[in-house]
């Protein structure tokens, strides 16, 4: 497939919070967003009149071609799409041709593989409720997601693993979830930056830790309704397991992703700031520069309103000594 790129013109000069992002990447600390798809962000990170079609604004057009003006400002982006299909050969074409090849990706595995059983939900038809028999099924990960997208392995920063809330019926103890994880790595292509994001509070255990720390997958240290707090979990006695961090700033604790949305919509501005949460995250940033670790934060608009103004204000006041 012959795809032109889509960031041929002349870029707009750098704004403070892109020569920002740019001196921390240079020191291997990577901070972008979780997707990008946001007309909310117009005026802030994308320019309008970029998007018009016959002196119109296109959300079509926008959304094939905003990803180079990201690329201007972040130097790395979470694409949480792919958790929710297979991408195809030509769909991973598309991405990586619409921006420039400077820009970094992690990439949400598909919950065919993460998901132990459907949720009973109208989205899931008939399969709502039933157990998924690709539950952990290595070679199907190897086959349909890494395989198309081993040429673009060199802007692959970090995959994820996201496992929802898991019942006690599914797994009734912490270790056996870690046994099963832990056949599951063992049967991973190497020379991938693995790390697993987990929901169940309860499983953040040596036993765990362990199991990453053998593979050298990352816990993703998650900022979410139900799990301990950011500042909590990076205090956690051998929870850093491996020479890269991955962190998701995802919601605050005690709200739900329905309520965040709600509340949030259309993302064009912060509407409730989470000082603890800007607080571990710039303690996070803070780490990665002293210990020169690469690291990987990612915010989203369901934290505190509008991720990329929250970006700023994090990478505002963390100290680059």
């Amino acid at each position: 497939m012959n795809l032109l790129p889509l960031f041929d013109e002349e870029p707009n000069p750098p704004s403070a919070l892109a020569a920002r992002l740019q001196r921390l990447a240079g020191r291997g600390v990577y901070v972008g967003t979780s997707s990008w798809k946001y007309p909310g962000w117009l005026g802030r990170i994308y320019t309008p009149e970029r998007y018009f079609t016959r002196g119109r604004f296109s959300q079509k057009k926008f959304e094939a071609e905003c990803l180079g003006e990201y690329a201007e400002t972040f130097p790395i982006v979470c694409g949480d799409f792919s958790f929710y299909q297979f991408p195809s050969p030509e769909a991973w074409a598309r991405l990586f041709h619409s921006a420039p090849k400077t820009l970094l990706y992690a990439f949400k595995v598909p919950e065919e593989i993460t998901v132990p059983v459907w949720p009973v939900h109208a989205r899931y038809g008939s399969r709502a409720g039933e157990a998924n028999p690709n539950f952990l099924n290595a070679a199907m990960f190897t086959d349909l997601f890494l395989a198309p997208l081993e040429p673009y392995r060199a802007q692959v920063a970090a995959l994820i693993f996201e496992f929802g809330t898991m019942s006690q019926a599914v797994y009734p103890s912490g270790e056996a979830f870690a046994a099963d994880l832990t056949r599951f790595l063992d049967a991973l292509p190497k020379g991938w930056r693995y790390s697993v994001e987990i929901r169940n509070p309860e499983f953040l255990a040596p036993y765990y830790f362990d199991c990453l720390r053998k593979h050298g997958a990352a816990h993703v240290f998650n900022a979410w309704s139900r799990m301990p707090e950011l500042r909590t979990q990076i205090q956690i006695p051998g929870s850093r397991t491996a020479d890269f961090t991955v962190t998701r700033a995802l919601l605050r604790q005690g709200r739900t992703y329905e309520q965040a949305v709600k509340a949030f919509s259309p993302y064009d501005e912060v509407r409730d700031i989470y000082a603890a949460g800007r607080t571990a995250l710039r303690s996070i940033v803070d780490r990665g520069l002293k210990e020169n670790q690469s690291t990987f934060m990612f915010v989203n608009n369901r934290f505190e309103g509008n991720a990329p103004a929250t970006i700023e204000a994090v990478v505002g006041e963390a100290p680059e000594t």
